[in-house]
Parts: C-alpha cells; structure tokens; sequence
C-alpha cells in the first residue's frame, strides 16, 4: 500500500458516515511514518521521522488516548491529531531508555518528566 491507497481507504470509510478518518501508516517501510487524517472535503498528511526501534508496543492505544485527551482539553480535531502524533513519536524514541520485559518493549509514557 501507498498514501494514495490510504487516502481511498480514508475516502471510503469517511463514505459511511463519521466525521473524520484516522489512517495508520506507521507500519510501512520507510525514512518516515505517514499516517492521514481524512475529513470531507481534506487529507492532512502527518509525517513524522521513523524511529529505529523495537520499543513499539500500545502505539495505537497511546495515539488514540491522546486524541482523546487533546479534544477534551478542548483542542480542535486535527490539532488534537497533531499533537498526539508527536506525543506518540516522542514517546517511541525515548522508549529505548526503558528496559521492560523481553520482545516489543512500551512506549515511554512519561518521556517528558524523566
């Protein structure tokens, strides 16, 4: 897949009916994670460098948590976007400094405190 396949996968489920379509793209090859923010009538690229880690696990959970968070604080859709997709990446490349468990290690939740 492709961002141009993402983009048609966002524009088909945006067809049935939610507000906004979150794509992942986190999961591809490359010097960067794309994920799309589909919404009607705009695709926001977020683009963020890829992190060379293993430390990956709950990346999902993380990013949708912060969303959450974002728009409870009141933030806007796509800054609530934006700023969990930076939280999120930060919180990967900082997971290197835990030492959990063996295999796919967490992400660093408390990045920015210690």
């Amino acid at each position: 897949a492709d961002e141009a396949a993402m983009a048609a996968q966002g524009q088909a489920i945006l067809a049935m009916g939610p507000r906004a379509v979150l794509i992942k793209g986190g999961h591809f090859e490359g010097p960067e994670a794309v994920d799309l923010l589909v919404q009607p009538g705009s695709i926001t690229r977020l683009a963020r460098p890829r992190v060379a880690t293993a430390n990956t696990h709950g990346t999902g959970c993380t990013l949708s948590s912060a969303i959450a968070a974002g728009l409870a604080k009141g933030l806007a859709l796509e800054a609530a976007v934006i700023a969990a997709k930076d939280y999120v990446t930060k919180a990967i490349a900082a997971g290197d400094r835990l030492r959990i468990g063996r295999g796919r290690g967490p992400t660093h939740h408390f990045h920015a405190w210690w």
